[in-house]
């Protein structure tokens, strides 16, 4: 029986006959709700989507060359130095295992880019956008110099893409580069319009982050920044363009102040340092990478909450392991 209390006065008829309608409203709807998907499938939802960690990484043979088309049982996965059971696995298989992809390239266009880099850049990137489209591929465009803009929000049509990279401009009045701040914006962004975790499919989250590497001016620090990619599980990749103090010939390349921030290799992705004018093998090496990646999740402990746990992937076969963060924390 249901019983509504009031302070102060006597409820009416009317609020005890709609008290006992809305109950019973929600009993019926949570009956059904069982009905259509089961109790064991509903569990299984909330776990996925709410208790897994999950860790994207890239595997690659001595020579460097991706290695694609491996199962679970050729890992092993050490928390905290003892070995986990592997709860979830699956590569990035496209197009065949159709995991979603989310991907911001964050574009330089600074007065330090070239008028020629830009042209290069906007041919380069249709070609890498149709290696990994599909129908739950989103792509999203934002530049920066001294202001970060989304010039393309995701979408999953390249052809749109690729008209809205006509429009790419210099910033030539802008005295600063602010690239980290572009990838915090870009990380954020994924997170918050990004495909979501779904029953067995986790997406992967990546930033194509494209500069000459000298970054100025920048309010965000590239630890806030790696910290930031990490809890998202983002993977932050970057082609160098050093469109001034390029290495005379013969001699070793200078290390810009963006590689040495560690971010791409912080966040298990990759940094390529461009030495032709043509991008396309570039961006078509970083495609395979992407393309080539796996992700795999496990149920941490239920006394796990509040404390930082290292992580360590190790391939049974030896091969080298790349992944996106070494570490995770359940907060309450």
């Amino acid at each position: 029986m249901i019983r509504l209390i009031h302070f102060g006065r006597s409820p009416t008829t009317a609020a005890i006959i709609f008290g006992r309608v809305a109950v019973l409203t929600r009993v019926a709807w949570l009956l059904s709700l069982f009905a259509i998907t089961g109790i064991g499938q509903i569990d299984d939802i909330i776990r996925v989507e709410t208790e897994l960690v999950s860790f994207e990484f890239r595997v690659t043979d001595a020579g460097g060359n991706p290695v694609s088309g491996l199962s679970a049982d050729e890992f092993r996965v050490f928390e905290n130095g003892l070995e986990r059971k592997i709860d979830f696995f699956q590569p990035m298989s496209r197009p065949i295992g159709k995991r979603p992809l989310a991907l911001v390239f964050a574009l330089d266009v600074s007065g330090s880019m070239t008028v020629a880099e830009l042209e290069s850049l906007r041919s380069s990137l249709g070609e890498f956008v149709r290696r990994l489209e599909a129908p739950d591929a989103y792509f999203s465009v934002i530049t920066f110099a001294m202001n970060v803009r989304t010039v393309v929000p995701f979408t999953n049509r390249k052809q749109k893409l690729i008209e809205q990279l006509g429009w790419l401009r210099h910033d030539r009045d802008g005295l600063s580069t602010h690239a980290y701040d572009a990838v915090d914006a870009a990380v954020r962004y994924i997170v918050r319009k990004g495909p979501k975790t779904k029953r067995g499919q986790i997406p992967q989250r990546a930033v194509v982050v494209i500069t000459d590497g000298f970054p100025v001016g920048d309010v965000v620090s590239p630890n806030t920044v790696i910290e930031r990619a990490n809890n998202s599980g983002v993977s932050v990749h970057s082609v160098i363009l050093p469109s001034f103090l390029r290495p005379a010939q013969g001699r070793t390349p200078v290390i810009t102040p963006f590689e040495a921030s560690r971010l791409t290799e912080s966040t298990g992705g990759m940094s390529i340092l461009a030495t032709d004018k043509n991008l396309d093998p570039i961006l078509t090496r970083l495609a395979a990478a992407i393309e080539g990646s796996y992700v795999l999740a496990f149920y941490p402990e239920r006394n796990a909450s509040g404390e930082f746990r290292s992580v360590k992937i190790e391939s049974i076969k030896g091969y080298e392991i790349k992944q996106n963060r070494s570490r995770y924390q359940i907060r309450d």
